[in-house]
């Protein structure tokens, strides 16, 4: 199958599950959504095929830029290996990435179309693992939010993302429950972090350059994503929680000129529909949990709490359920223009975050400061499926 027949069969589906999607079909629509998964899987493996086909077909040459050490591994080179995962092409991409190197033709897939000028190499999958468990690990919401990996361009039902069960009579099907489904449109935005690989390049072995491009990538990518599930705007990111009104009723606020109060943080758990009880989480700045840190309930017990976990990490809690703390929001007590977000509650499992971890880079030289700059880009999406568990905290513009 060639790229054009792929992408025209694709779009073909796509308008086909739209027009099922408006016409109330949803049933139908998720098979056709089924479709075109199973046909990206198979172009997916068609093209890595042909890819390994070019690269064993060309004679193996030692990569430039290698100096003292084998060019080629144990693995490399081996039938129905992925190229992107030899050890030969992994230190073709270290060469690239530190000094500038091309990736050898033989890598490169001459079917696969690139439309965009500033994605020129493929991250090894190897290393894309290493970076999606160290984003895991040192994420705070990231470990959180539903993830998937919905082709870019489809409509996906709501329905389907967070599934039900009822208990329905005998002979009775689930369709007595009703529920009302919405969509997602799953868009395909670049994220792009640009890192610096710093250390002396000459004597760089495979496993240091991998260690260290992979915290650079991780932690870039990880303080971009969080940021943008809690304030993303939607356009040309993903959409945030915090650009979304709650229910109503589930908003508390605090005058302007006053203080944190205990009350508002029973009137916050008191707004928390009962259906959400065991897996909302406090959302909050570490500075906005120090201030409530002193506070004592009624009876004098206090209201927060730090505990060591079993990893060693300090484990918040606020009247008993977990506090997650970020960086991406106003603190309370600071001077504001305009009512502020400071605090919230919400279940982060209702948050969907949309990516197939396949990530690229380029290696180019700033023109203002001759810097080499290396960027990685990933294609990704998020939105909030669900905000009855959105319970704000709110302070009203003023000094606190």
């Amino acid at each position: 199958m060639t790229r054009q027949e792929y992408e025209q069969k694709r779009q073909q589906l796509i308008n086909e599950a739209q027009g099922l999607i408006d016409a109330g079909k949803v049933e139908e629509a998720n098979t056709k959504m089924e479709e075109i998964g199973n046909l990206d899987q198979v172009f997916d493996t068609e093209a890595k095929a042909q890819a390994n086909l070019r690269a064993l077909s060309a004679s193996p040459a030692p990569i430039p830029g290698i100096i003292g050490e084998a060019a080629f591994g144990d693995n490399a080179g081996c039938a129905g290996e992925d190229v992107y995962d030899s050890v030969e092409y992994r230190r073709a991409f270290m060469n690239f990435v530190l000094d500038g190197v091309p990736i050898p033709g033989k890598f490169k897939n001459a079917s696969e179309t690139t439309k965009t000028t500033d994605v020129t190499s493929v991250i090894a999958p190897t290393l894309v693992k290493k970076i999606v468990e160290k984003m895991e690990a040192s994420g705070m919401l990231l470990p959180l939010v539903t993830k998937t990996s919905f082709p870019a361009g489809a409509t996906i039902p709501t329905s389907s993302v967070k599934p039900t069960a009822v208990w329905v009579a005998e002979g009775g099907t689930s369709d007595t429950q009703k529920k009302p489904t919405g969509q997602i449109d799953i868009k395909g935005y670049k994220l792009r972090c640009a890192i610096s690989m710093t250390l002396e390049t000459s004597v760089m072995s495979l496993d240091v350059f991998e260690t260290v491009f992979v915290a650079n990538v991780s932690e870039a990518m990880v303080k971009a994503q969080e940021a943008a599930f809690i304030n993303g705007t939607g356009a040309g990111q993903p959409e945030g929680i915090l650009t979304k009104t709650p229910p109503e009723g589930q908003n508390v606020d605090i005058a302007a000129g006053k203080g944190p109060a205990y009350k508002d943080l029973v009137d916050a758990e008191a707004a928390l529909p009962l259906a959400y009880e065991n897996n909302a989480v406090w959302n909050m700045t570490k500075k906005t949990f120090m201030k409530f840190y002193g506070m004592t309930d009624n009876d004098g017990q206090p209201i927060a709490r730090v505990n060591t976990g079993i990893n060693g990490k300090p484990e918040r809690t606020l009247l008993g359920r977990r506090t997650v703390l970020n960086e991406y929001m106003p603190s309370l007590g600071a001077a504001v223009t305009d009512d502020t977000v400071v605090a919230f509650l919400y279940n982060w499992g209702d948050y969907m975050f949309n990516t197939n971890y396949a990530m690229r880079v380029k290696v180019y030289e700033d023109d203002d400061t001759e810097d080499q700059i290396t960027k990685a880009v990933m294609i990704c999406d998020g939105k909030p499926v669900e905000i009855s568990s959105l319970v704000t905290v709110t302070q009203k513009k003023g000094s606190a």
